[in-house]
């Protein structure tokens, strides 16, 4: 279980970043970033440091590649969870596609709310519809008095 505190400070990290207009590989806050881009800031701000530079990537990564490394990289830094375990404050990894990898992330902020960067929009916090219920594949922490 996680410290309410801990996971209020998360989603307070993640809010501070809506607005960032989309910036394919950026994660720098009001001026640009990706999804992944945005949970690196939080982390950043959470922990002083990224854990590592993530390489480069284009946007079909993952469908090229057909391997798991957006979660492979969450699991070497994040505590993984559950899907049905996620609370505000946890990274949300979604799979455009039942045979495809995870490729975007995003932060829970409330029960059925996240903010996340997507293609051409802004960071925005908004509902989990079911569209995107159904593509969570994995889900982490972050993890406490790292």
């Amino acid at each position: 279980m996680t410290d309410p505190a801990w996971s209020e400070r998360v989603v307070a990290v993640a809010r501070r970043w809506a607005g960032t207009p989309y910036r394919h590989q950026a994660s720098l806050i009001g001026i640009g970033c990706d999804c992944l881009g945005l949970v690196r800031g939080v982390y950043r701000d959470l922990y002083g440091t990224e854990p590592e530079t993530p390489p480069a990537y284009t946007p079909d990564w993952a469908e090229a590649r057909r391997v798991e490394t957006l979660a492979e990289a969450a699991r070497r830094h994040l505590v993984e969870i559950e899907p049905v375990e996620v609370a505000a404050g946890d990274v949300l990894l979604f799979a455009f596609g039942p045979r495809l990898p995870a490729k975007h992330c995003a932060i829970q902020t409330a029960p059925t709310r996240m903010i996340h960067a997507y293609d051409a929009h802004p960071v925005a916090e908004v509902s989990i519809v079911p569209w995107w219920r159904a593509r969570l594949r994995f889900a982490f922490r972050f993890p406490e008095g790292h």
